[in-house]
């Protein structure tokens, strides 16, 4: 490898630390959450495969991560793309998995490829692989060729970030994952982009242009939405979850733009807060969610059924396993004291102050991406009700249901590491903070040593601060549910209980509980413009004035899918057919491409 002048090189600055911490943060959980779910369901041989491809996955990842050269960067990218997609279709005899293995496959080397040659453009003015000299030769690189470089890097990171319109992979490929797998990779793979991108455009090629930022944010704003509007109208547990890190990557970049924008309006104080929001809600999505996506395998584990529909009442038969996900369901609806309230607290006062600092129509444009956070937390509160409420509460819908049991220590020990996690992260905000401040401190080259950056104080100048004690809020919340708990103890010998109000039906059966359907279909007609809903009716009748039975069935139109890669297939597929033309299999006509290929090549070399 001399001659590319590479050497295999480690980097263990703030940002490879805390990457790092991100990864065994929810790697070691689920890898003993592991030993519970993989027993009874695949043979001895099928467990040590799938632990020794979740190890090699993991140290993938980290190799991602600390990698202090291009080069040796891109090996260990295709090498962990390679065994998250014989993890995505370790269940190989489902053709479900197969196909979300084979969507996954293509979109993530679609992504590599953009990320390759962003790299090897930088390396014609670098002459070398390691990013130190990469980081001296963007400082004397062309604007037009800069821009070129910001595209491709945005495009291949954004494939595996799975933002809008690349994220078609993701609600495949998550779902059909083993749990623990689909934790992991949720939890910190699709973080493993944005490390690319803070590394790879705010720290190496630096934010250039103001258009940069804008176009991260606005990829952001669209990624929140669309994540959670398609989230909140699916009924399989895990295929919401992974809409919702469509959502949640969504504002993790609006952090991350939020940045890039400061850094071009020369704010480095703003920069450093803005990405540390980011950052934070990273390692805030990577616990919560891996925590959501770890109960809902103990609910499949449970039920053999990850349909919410035939779920149902099981809070009394999984106690564990309903506490710990709604701890998870809070945290990522952004209700204080728990970590996303937090990072997301942060993030909108990242953008308020932005607004701020600036002026004219960035006010505007900042103070909308505010706004649009702001709903995005509601549709997701209003989710998370669904997929908890449907779930868990009521009575159960099916046989799968009323036989289920609590799951496996090892599963139980990991939910309820993963939740404390997501409680501490929120009540040591102050502390996460600092630690923050230095890694977007080395990420932005901002020199962070005399900002003052805690929650409860957090103070860009003397005259402007804002105020934030998350132990206080606990505090508050712990004495508001005490009382009321109290009060409603010295009144319990005046409470008469009786069957729940069933609009005057008082033998009431899961067939007349509230549904998933029947939650979101006030969302569903009020996105109907981009949802584009329709619906399949089928009756059996026994004669013509007695119908036996009456399906009806709602859809929605997969939109990016329908108008964005169906006619991308079509098209390649149909010059495919074109191209077998000149495949007829003679040899004849294969020397004559040869000879007119020669003659070709003698006109053009006589004539240069």
């Amino acid at each position: 490898m001399e001659y590319l002048n590479i050497s295999f090189s480690l980097l263990f600055d703030p940002l490879s630390l805390f990457f790092l911490a991100v990864i065994a943060l929810v790697s070691v959980p689920s890898a003993v959450y592991s030993i519970g779910y993989l027993r009874g369901s695949y043979s001895r041989g099928g467990t040590i495969l799938a632990w020794s491809l979740m190890v090699a996955f993991v140290l993938s990842m980290a190799l991602v991560v600390t990698a202090g050269n291009a080069f040796l960067f891109l090996v260990a990218w295709e090498l962990m793309s390679l065994l998250s997609y014989f993890l995505v279709v370790f269940d190989h005899k489902h053709e479900k998995s197969v196909r979300a293995g084979t969507i996954y496959i293509v979109m993530t080397h679609i992504g590599t490829a953009f990320i390759t040659a962003a790299f090897l453009i930088i390396y014609k003015y670098a002459g070398s692989f390691d990013l130190s000299a990469f980081k001296q030769a963007c400082l004397l690189m062309p604007d037009n060729v800069k821009n070129l470089v910001f595209i491709f890097l945005l495009i291949g990171f954004g494939t595996k970030a799975g933002i809008v319109p690349l994220h078609i992979w993701l609600p495949y490929a998550h779902p059909q994952a083993p749990s623990h797998i689909s934790s992991i990779m949720s939890g910190v793979m699709i973080k493993t982009a944005i490390y690319g991108m803070v590394r790879f455009i705010i720290f190496i090629l630096g934010v250039n242009s103001l258009w940069w930022g804008n176009l991260v944010l606005v990829l952001a704003v669209v990624s929140c939405l669309v994540g959670v509007i398609y989230a909140l109208m699916e009924h399989d547990l895990k295929k919401l979850l992974a809409y919702h890190s469509v959502e949640n990557i969504g504002i993790i970049l609006l952090g991350v733009g939020a940045s890039m924008v400061f850094i071009k309006m020369g704010n480095p104080v703003l920069a450093v807060f803005a990405l540390c929001a980011g950052l934070y809600h990273l390692i805030n999505h990577a616990v919560f969610k891996g925590l959501l996506f770890l109960g809902a395998g103990a609910v499949y584990k449970a039920t053999g059924t990850r349909n919410m529909e035939d779920l149902g009442g099981l809070i009394k038969l999984m106690p564990w396993t309903a506490a710990t996900f709604l701890v998870g369901a809070m945290a990522i609806s952004a209700l204080p004291p728990l970590n996303g309230f937090v990072s997301e607290w942060l993030t909108l006062q990242a953008f308020f102050l932005g607004a701020l600092a600036v002026t004219g129509s960035y006010k505007i444009f900042l103070s909308l991406c505010a706004a649009m956070l702001a709903l995005t937390g509601g549709l997701a509160a209003s989710c998370f009700v669904k997929a908890f409420g449907v779930t868990f509460l009521a009575m159960p819908r099916s046989a799968h249901a009323r036989e289920a049991k609590e799951v496996s220590l090892s599963m139980k020990s990991a939910l309820v590491a993963m939740s404390i996690f997501t409680v501490m992260l929120g009540l040591a905000a102050s502390l996460v903070i600092k630690v923050l401040v230095v890694v977007s401190g080395c990420a932005t080259g901002v020199d962070t040593a005399g900002m003052n950056f805690t929650l409860n104080n957090f103070t860009l100048a003397p005259q402007a601060g804002t105020y934030l004690s998350v132990p206080l809020i606990a505090l508050a919340l712990i004495f508001v549910f005490g009382a009321a708990w109290a009060l409603a103890g010295t009144g319990r010998k005046r409470v008469c209980e009786g069957k729940t109000w069933g609009c005057g039906y008082y033998n009431l059966d899961s067939r007349t509980e509230y549904t998933a359907t029947a939650f979101s279909k006030p969302f569903r007609i009020a996105f109907s413009f981009f949802l584009l809903p329709y619906t399949k009716t089928e009756k059996i009748r026994e004669s013509f004035y007695h119908v036996k039975s009456f399906k009806y069935e709602v859809f929605t139109t997969p939109v990016f899918r329908r108008y964005i890669y169906e006619p991308a297939l079509n098209v390649i597929v149909k010059t495919a057919q074109a191209m077998r033309r000149i495949q007829p299999g003679s040899i004849h006509v294969y020397i004559a491409y040869i000879f007119i290929t020669i003659l070709a090549l003698i006109i053009f070399m006589g004539r240069s």
